[in-house]
């Protein structure tokens, strides 16, 4: 990793410190890093000069440093995903969006069915105007006696957003499951080019709705950084707090769903109000239930006074208090564990070389959490401890998020006791012309990554995001094989992933 740029999580360098090799030596550089232990974060293409270049975003092993390298790719490359797995969505995005084709890539297909982003390059040869339909396109197919197809989606029962699942079956038993995307792209990246504006912001919080405070934080460390700002130590503190307000939130909902899915029905029925009263906690301080408006470039535009304070934390226990009671019911009941346990498991080096987060990736045994692996804001001054399992199974995913909140609840408990006196926002200025920063922080479903670009003026020239879903999806696939097909709605749960998030 010589030739890389060494970064910090949220500091801006120039941007003609970011090395530019031949992309021989681009593709030598990110294999070699990531067979030592290091992990893809990003991989985008931007235009440039007429032509495309790409941007490589690696952690080191045990996500000790933080770098960068670009390369200028031309028509065609020689792709990264046949020697490094984790490479695959990123090289079919990098294709689908520019038009340039990693070549001897081994499933190369759209991921969300749009038109190139540069007229009359397309990867697969398509003519213009030709019609471009989420979902129409080649699946993977077993072939044989007695192996047949179930397709299920885009359209799912009840209230649940739009996505493609192509299983090959024999019998039950999975041989084969194929992901498709794109029913909820967007174009947002797209809108970002030319911002930060007024609308900026509110596409930040919109990028996955569920996980708000999780891209707005990312998002102002970024805009902070290319500003050369300092929130204060109040606001720092408020967002740790909002942010492990979403988590367990999240995290429960989730676990009471999990019971649905195996129709124990106490858990699912105290779990899902419970969420609720957790959203309610994030409204009391910013009137909305999902944080949206609470954080903001330079700081928060939300200030909790004592008494509200006092009021979050006596409401926190209660909630606590009946969470617990709620998930003990799962772990105290042997039908419950005999559902979770051993189904939909995901083995450690299988999620290593996937380059999986989140609770998927903790599950497995993986020490992966940005608060503790690159810390940014208050996680620079305290510690949550990292919530592993070993079994990379359902129950293991279920009891990484149980684990998480109780540590994120005994951190807002401690937080809200002695919060620092001062301001809660600072002033920020426009950013700063022809800077790079990589902004990463831990939401619940994982790591989040904004890369913010800036032009001559000061302006995005390019904004990338990755969710964590986008990481984790053929984690999902991967999951089901060798399982019971009547296991894909209690698998996919146990993942919880985001379609919009991906389909951005």
């Amino acid at each position: 990793m010589s030739s890389m740029l060494l970064l910090q999580n949220g500091r801006a360098v120039p941007l003609a410190d970011l090395p530019v090799v031949g992309i021989g030596e681009f593709r030598d550089s990110v294999l070699a890093a990531t067979e030592s232990g290091a992990r893809i974060v990003s991989l985008f293409g931007r235009p440039q000069g007429g032509g495309v270049r790409l941007v490589a975003v690696l952690t080191g092993r045990e996500g000790a440093t933080l770098s960068a390298l670009s390369a200028d790719a031309g028509a065609s490359y020689p792709a990264l995903t046949p020697d490094c797995t984790q490479a695959h969505w990123f090289e079919r995005e990098i294709a689908e969006q520019w038009g340039v084709r990693p070549e001897g890539h081994p499933w190369l297909k759209p991921i969300r069915f749009h038109r190139s982003y540069r007229p009359g390059c397309d990867a697969w040869g398509r003519k213009p105007g030709e019609e471009i339909l989420p979902g129409v396109t080649e699946f993977f197919r077993v072939e044989g006696e007695e192996v047949h197809e179930v397709a299920v989606g885009p359209v799912h029962a009840g209230v649940i957003e739009p996505g493609h699942f192509r299983f090959q079956c024999h019998g039950e038993d999975v041989f084969h499951l194929e992901v498709s995307l794109g029913y909820q792209h967007r174009g947002v990246e797209r809108a970002f080019v030319g911002g930060p504006d007024q609308r900026t912001r509110h596409y930040m919080e919109t990028l996955a709705g569920d996980t708000t405070i999780g891209h707005a934080t990312a998002y102002a460390q970024a805009i902070e950084s290319l500003a050369c700002a300092t929130p204060p130590a109040r606001a720092e503190v408020l967002r740790g707090i909002a942010l492990e307000l979403e988590r367990i939130a999240n995290h429960t909902g989730d676990l009471g769903a999990l019971a649905g899915d195996i129709g124990y029905l106490p858990t699912a029925s105290y779990c899902g109000r419970l969420r609720g009263d957790v959203l309610n906690l994030t409204a009391l301080a910013c009137g909305n239930r999902f944080g949206r408006s609470w954080l903001a470039p330079g700081g928060v535009a939300f200030d909790l006074e004592p008494a509200r304070a006092a009021e979050m934390r006596e409401r926190l226990q209660k909630a606590l208090a009946d969470i617990r009671n709620a998930v003990d019911l799962l772990w105290n009941t042997p039908s419950v564990l005999a559902r979770f346990e051993d189904a939909g498991p995901v083995m450690k080096e299988a999620a290593e070389e996937l380059g999986l987060v989140g609770p998927p990736a903790r599950a497995c045994g993986l020490n992966r959490d940005v608060r503790f692996e690159l810390p940014a804001g208050i996680w620079r001054f305290t510690h949550i401890p990292i919530s592993c399992w070993h079994d990379g199974d359902v129950f293991a995913r279920a009891y990484v998020r149980w684990l998480e909140i109780q540590r994120s609840a005994d951190f807002i408990l401690a937080q809200l006791e002695s919060l620092p006196e001062g301001p809660i926002r600072s002033p920020v200025g426009p950013p700063a012309p022809d800077r790079f920063v990589v902004s990463l922080t831990e939401g619940w479903r994982g790591e989040i990554c904004h890369v913010a670009i800036t032009g001559e003026r000061g302006r995005f020239a390019r904004y990338k995001v990755t969710d964590p879903s986008f990481h984790n999806w053929m984690g999902l696939a991967l999951a089901l094989r060798g399982q019971q097909i009547s296991d894909f709605p209690l698998c996919n749960k146990s993942f919880n992933l985001s379609y919009c998030g991906h389909d951005l």
